[in-house]
């Protein structure tokens, strides 16, 4: 199982804004060129970003800035932002297990509240961690290079 790349390319969106906007407008093609991504997914995930408040973004001219602090960002908040799981769950299940069968018929009650409990912990993991932490992390690796 993994979560969609949308988190990653995400957070290296952030990294780039950081870095970068003091000498370049940020745009989605800046930001393709160095996430090797195409310049529509970048813009769908700042449109996300965007909505969650967590980047502004100028059509034309302007580019892109982050809209809060760096410590007031989560990995969290960029997680829920780009909606790297379906309807808030990280876990899903097969669609149709066979209600005859004993385990087939309890499998949600076997696994639901252990799976609730792995996401939580993830979730909770994903909160201590801001664009801070990836900042300072970047400009340790950008002095070595």
């Amino acid at each position: 199982m993994q979560i969609s790349s949308r988190f990653t390319i995400a957070v290296h969106i952030f990294a780039c804004i950081n870095t970068f906007e003091k000498e370049y407008k940020i745009t989605s093609d800046f930001l393709a060129s160095s996430t090797n991504i195409n310049p529509v997914i970048i813009r769908k995930l700042l449109a996300q970003l965007k909505a969650a408040g967590l980047v502004n973004v100028v059509r034309g001219s302007g580019g892109a800035s982050i809209a809060r602090a760096l410590n007031e960002i989560t990995f969290l908040d960029i997680y829920q932002a780009v909606e790297c799981v379906e309807e808030g769950e990280l876990f899903h299940f097969h669609e149709n297990p066979n209600p005859k069968c004993p385990v087939g018929r309890n499998i949600h009650h076997i696994l639901d509240d252990k799976l609730q409990r792995v996401q939580s912990a993830m979730e909770k993991e994903l909160a201590s961690i801001t664009l801070q932490d990836v900042m300072n992390d970047t400009l340790r690796y950008l002095a070595k290079s």
